[in-house]
């Protein structure tokens, strides 16, 4: 069985032809992963029963002559902060070493209804804090393609799992570019898709305000038939919505001449590595030849998207983060009784949250504290405001736009770890798509089997308008087939 030719168009087809069993597949996969994980690192844990008792139902319900969907039956890897009921739910973090999901993420409880498999809960960076996975509390994750590199972060270990032929298809959540970067470092596409078209419940929250989970794949169709799956209105998430989203799955017809790209002045002027400077030229000059029209416009507060999220973000973190105190989550049941409120604390908060993480609740308990909030918190949401205002008047000339992902190829384990504001700048380009809450995608610029030895993978992103997720498909497709 050949994972690596999968994609769950193929594999949905296998599954009908009885070339193989939905059991089968699983226990290659498994197999696949003890096997090669062992030098990725992109598991924290494996549902290894559980998958293969879904697995066995898929193949009742085949040999009953039973209708099954496109996701029946196949084997998907989970982000270790959405909640699978039963399983592990570490959000990478020493605090939720001992927590096991009581219930399922709104987006897993689609995916269940689909008959999907679940492989096991994916490494990430600690409650989502990082763009390259080293800041996870339990292990390194490798960028399958140059084992010395990150995978990039914070969904690091759900984009390596997808990439290393270890999941047919991942979850992953999204904040200031966690699912887009990693799909550029790792060669695969990721979507962030529009803030509140995916329920937030069930995720451990980070950012709420930004928060999103979105797909990530081999190529942009499994992208979309994921993303169909868990799109549409949670009633336990207030933020949700049930917006129509048009034929997300429809199949590429004519050319590209409806669309009009835009690219932003400010995406170009610079600072970027020269292969991903050249793979932006080629992927632009392959989108003309299939009829796409390009027009240049200005997102001129873009430069004060990161410094606005690195204020606005870490108050939500401090707020978010009060919850584990020691008493509800990050108690250790081996661990002494602590005698008084001081010692909850320091045996908990103290010890178990990372650097990143004590970073983040330092700055954000700052940032809204009596006599700063003004003069902080309040200017970044201000600013917030007015990227989106750049994003909702660009919109009006064109349908899409076109910008990198990040402004290197993946870069190497340890080389950004020791300076958090080279690290923060890796989301320059992805960022403001989460402030304005639109949806973004990263499609590589050429498939994994066309890279020359060495070469690593580089990613380009299409930002679409608000629950215009199909336009993103509907060029994504047309580009992975030419």
């Amino acid at each position: 069985m050949d994972l690596g030719d999968f994609t769950i168009k193929k594999f949905h087809d296998g599954l009908l032809a009885k070339k193989f069993s939905a059991r089968e597949a699983a226990q290659a996969y498994f197999k696949h992963i003890k096997e090669r994980d062992l030098e990725v690192g992109a598991y924290l844990s494996l549902a290894e029963e559980s998958a293969l008792n879904e697995a066995g139902r898929v193949d009742e319900m085949i040999s009953k002559g039973e209708a099954i969907g496109d996701l029946a039956g196949a084997p998907l890897a989970i982000k270790d902060a959405i909640l699978v009921k039963g399983l592990p739910a570490t959000a990478a973090s020493k605090m939720l070493e001992h927590y096991t999901a009581s219930y399922d993420a709104g987006a897993i409880k689609k995916l269940r209804a689909e008959h999907a498999v679940f492989l096991g809960k994916n490494n990430m960076d600690e409650f989502a804090m990082g763009s390259s996975t080293e800041n996870s509390a339990y292990q390194l994750t490798h960028n399958p393609h140059d084992l010395d590199r990150v995978p990039g972060g914070s969904s690091g270990g759900s984009a390596a799992a997808v990439a290393a032929d270890m999941a047919l298809g991942a979850l992953g959540s999204d904040t200031f570019g966690s699912i887009r970067i990693p799909a550029s470092f790792c060669g695969i596409v990721g979507l962030k898709p529009t803030y509140g078209s995916v329920s937030r419940s069930g995720l451990i929250a980070m950012t709420s305000s930004l928060d999103q989970i979105g797909p990530l794949t081999k190529t942009v169709e499994d992208n979309a038939i994921l993303f169909k799956a868990i799109a549409g209105r949670d009633p336990m998430d207030a933020t949700s919505s049930d917006a129509d989203y048009g034929d997300v799955l429809s199949a590429t017809h004519g050319d590209l001449s409806r669309f009009t790209i835009g690219l932003p002045d400010e995406y170009f002027i610079g600072g970027l590595d020269g292969t991903v400077a050249k793979e932006m030229e080629a992927a632009i000059e392959k989108l003309k030849k299939l009829g796409a029209k390009f027009k240049k416009i200005s997102l001129p507060h873009t430069k004060y998207a990161v410094p606005a999220y690195y204020l606005s973000m870490p108050a939500e973190v401090s707020s978010n983060l009060a919850r584990f105190d020691g008493i509800r989550y990050g108690a250790d049941p081996n661990e002494e009784r602590p005698k008084n409120l001081l010692d909850i604390y320091l045996k908990t908060r103290g010890k178990k949250f990372g650097a990143e993480a004590k970073r983040r609740i330092i700055l954000g308990t700052f940032v809204l504290s009596s006599g700063y909030y003004d003069a902080y918190y309040d200017k970044a949401q201000r600013v917030r405001t007015l990227v989106k205002n750049d994003f909702d008047e660009a919109f009006k000339d064109v349908d899409v736009m076109l910008t990198p992902v990040s402004p290197t190829p993946a870069f190497k384990i340890g080389e950004k770890i020791a300076d958090p504001l080279a690290m923060y700048l890796s989301d320059v380009f992805t960022g403001p798509a989460n402030l304005a809450g639109v949806c973004a995608i990263s499609i590589p610029t050429k498939p994994s089997s066309a890279l020359a030895p060495g070469e690593l993978p580089v990613g380009f992103q299409l930002i679409g308008k608000k629950w215009h997720e199909a336009d993103l498909f509907a060029i994504g497709r047309h580009y992975e087939k030419e």
